[in-house]
């Protein structure tokens, strides 16, 4: 069933290689977060599928309003994966839980669950890389603050600490 949430979301942003290469990561970080912090079967089942459609409501969201914004994201994407899931044969709790989560994934406060937090924590892994800037010889230079004020802020599992802490070389941060 993931595998073919997976092929549908490459087909909905057909033409548009960041948004695939963007929840692809997401996804990858997601899993192995959820693995290491020893999730139920069950909630990794949902991460996985919140992670491939947890910005799922960017192309309504701009067709609307011009904006891919994260609180519109928010409003937009539950309807928009909720068809999608439903059409795929995807369980009715499956698919409120991660509803929930594409409704709340850009809400930082009062996280909810462990899928939750890990969620976000996947997301902002890649958005610390993807919203750095490359320096004239093609390499990143991330946004230290951005890196330290997130792994402050939002990081509470072990694993997404230490993944941010080794990608980002956060020495002495804690």
């Amino acid at each position: 069933m993931l595998e073919k949430l997976f092929l549908e979301m490459i087909a909905y942003y057909s033409g548009d290689p960041k948004r695939i290469q963007h929840f692809t990561k997401v996804h990858s970080y997601a899993k192995l977060i959820g693995e290491r912090e020893q999730l139920s079967p069950e909630e990794l089942y949902i991460l996985e599928a919140a992670a491939y459609t947890h910005d799922i409501g960017i192309k309504p969201a701009e067709e609307k309003y011009g904006s891919s914004e994260g609180k519109l994201q928010e409003q937009e994407g539950p309807a928009v994966a909720r068809g999608m899931l439903m059409r795929l044969g995807f369980a009715e709790n499956v698919i409120e839980r991660v509803c929930y989560l594409i409704g709340h994934h850009h809400t930082y406060t009062g996280i909810e669950g462990r899928d939750y937090q890990i969620l976000v924590e996947a997301d902002f892994l890649v958005n610390l890389y993807e919203d750095g800037r490359t320096d004239g010889d093609g390499g990143f230079v991330p946004d230290k603050a951005a890196v330290e004020t997130a792994y402050q802020r939002i990081f509470a599992t072990e694993t997404g600490k230490w993944i941010c802490q080794s990608m980002f070389a956060l020495g002495g941060v804690s």
